[in-house]
């Protein structure tokens, strides 16, 4: 299954997976750098700014901030609401305002206390989504393939579900910002006053982001008339310290997930189901990470062009699957089509043939909340 395996790299993708080329550069890019012990690369795997995304990196001494880039703490969430699905009304629900856009008009000071999380310059964007590939989506499970797996969860099978796509909305970008100022977007070491500094700003924002998605789920189902109650949340984005045979070591994913724990979410495009899938793996082989997703296929600027010539907005706006899609800013509609990203089967089907993963279940889209107005 894997097609590269050298001392440092492994891309865990089948030959029916397609891999842009500039991806598996960049992931060959990153054992050039001074302490980085594996780079490991998931079939969602595609250019970024610099390193891959899709992508985790282990390193032994040094901690690299600008291989996570600047969204540190992104991620998904998954919600239980107590709703069920003989409640969906989607063509009502898809014209409700939700104002995700907008400032939560409670008191968000009051939020972060009970979270134990200070007030930031960001708390204005505290509860929304913010633009690329975030979103607020409301699913329903469509199949169980391990029912005891399952039954762990504790969701009933009619039962609906919310997963939040989002980051710690600016706070993430400003530290690494600060930091690359001082040090140039170079290594520093993890022993050091640099990565102490940094890494207490990244801790926040991670702890942050999680507390967004949460205020995000909350906001969103209220709408609803609904509550939610968070089953698992996933970061993408994140430097974490680990111990291997004995020693200390730094996992940085880039778009990749924790690959530990009863079960992790791998969602789909919003035209396409998600997975719940119950990790296998054996370590640091993998970096301690799965894949976070399908993976763009095409570039934004490439999908706005080939999505206009094939879509009209209005056949965007309701998938092949029946969901709804909420998304009133045009190129953000076309940039984040079903058609820009690659196939999800075909990624989980990879993980499972490495090994890496069981499909304990999977989840419709019903309704994809993304934005009411265009950002101006």
């Amino acid at each position: 299954m894997t097609t590269l395996n050298e001392t440092q790299v492994r891309l865990f993708a089948s030959s029916k997976s397609w891999i842009e080329g500039e991806a598996v550069r960049q992931l060959y890019a990153t054992t050039k750098l001074e302490g980085v012990r594996h780079a490991v690369g998931f079939p969602d795997l595609h250019p970024g700014k610099g390193s891959p995304v899709g992508a985790a990196f282990v390193t032994e001494g040094v901690i690299y901030p600008h291989l996570i880039g600047g969204d540190i703490g992104c991620g998904m969430a998954l919600f239980k609401t107590d709703l069920v699905r003989r409640d969906a009304k989607l063509d009502r629900w898809a014209k409700l305002q939700f104002n995700l856009e907008h400032t939560w008009d409670e008191l968000v000071g009051d939020f972060l206390a009970e979270r134990n999380l200070e007030s930031t310059e960001f708390d204005s964007a505290l509860g929304t989504i913010g633009g690329g590939n975030h979103f607020a989506e409301l699913q329903t499970v469509e199949e169980v393939l391990d029912a005891a797996g399952f039954k762990k969860l504790g969701l009933g099978r009619q039962q609906l579900v919310v997963l939040v796509h989002s980051g710690s909305r600016g706070l993430g970008e400003s530290i690494l910002r600060a930091h690359v100022d001082q040090h140039f977007g170079e290594s520093v070491q993890a022993d050091s006053f640099a990565a102490e500094e940094y890494l207490c700003g990244h801790d926040f924002a991670v702890r942050l982001a999680k507390a967004n998605r949460e205020l995000i789920a909350r906001r969103f189902v209220a709408a609803l008339s609904a509550e939610v109650e968070c089953l698992w949340d996933g970061c993408h984005n994140s430097i974490s310290r680990r111990e291997s045979d004995g020693e200390t070591v730094w996992v940085h994913r880039k778009g990749a997930v924790a690959g530990y724990g009863d079960f992790v979410v791998i969602p789909g495009s919003r035209g396409s189901l998600s997975y719940l899938v119950k990790p296998n793996g054996n370590g640091e082989s993998q970096a301690w990470s799965l894949a976070h997703g399908a993976g763009r296929k095409w570039a934004r600027s490439d999908a706005r062009q080939r999505i206009r010539e094939r879509f009209s907005v209005t056949e965007l706006a309701q998938t092949p699957l029946g969901s709804r899609v909420v998304c009133e800013e045009r190129d953000l509609l076309y940039e984040e089509a079903p058609a820009a990203y690659k196939n999800i089967e075909a990624v989980i089907a990879d993980l499972v043939d490495a090994g890496l993963v069981s499909v304990i279940a999977t989840l419709r889209p019903l309704l994809t909340y993304k934005t009411r107005k265009p950002h101006r």
